[in-house]
């Protein structure tokens, strides 16, 4: 399954939107960041319902890797992935 990382950057009275949606699909790690593990499928769904939700000067970017075991990740502080381990 590939490994995702969404950006998004919108309108703050907007936020809440975006934010409800991804959390549907993906763990919210920063303030408009998230990340996790999707089917291509469900990729491919967010990344269209993302495009559709987006009004002049927002926008989303979605970085994809083949795989978490691609993605070298060095967290400082607390790291919010890790209470997806008693899901």
């Amino acid at each position: 399954m590939p490994y995702v990382i969404v950006v998004y950057d919108v309108q703050a009275d907007r936020t809440p939107k975006f934010l409800k949606y991804l959390r549907r699909y993906l763990t919210h790690v920063q303030n408009s960041v998230f990340e996790g593990e999707l089917t291509e499928g469900t990729l491919e769904e967010v990344k269209s319902k993302l495009e559709s939700m987006l009004q002049a000067g927002e926008s989303v970017m979605v970085y994809r890797m083949s795989s978490e075991k691609y993605v070298e990740r060095h967290v400082f502080g607390e790291d919010p992935m890790d209470d997806q381990q008693f899901l």
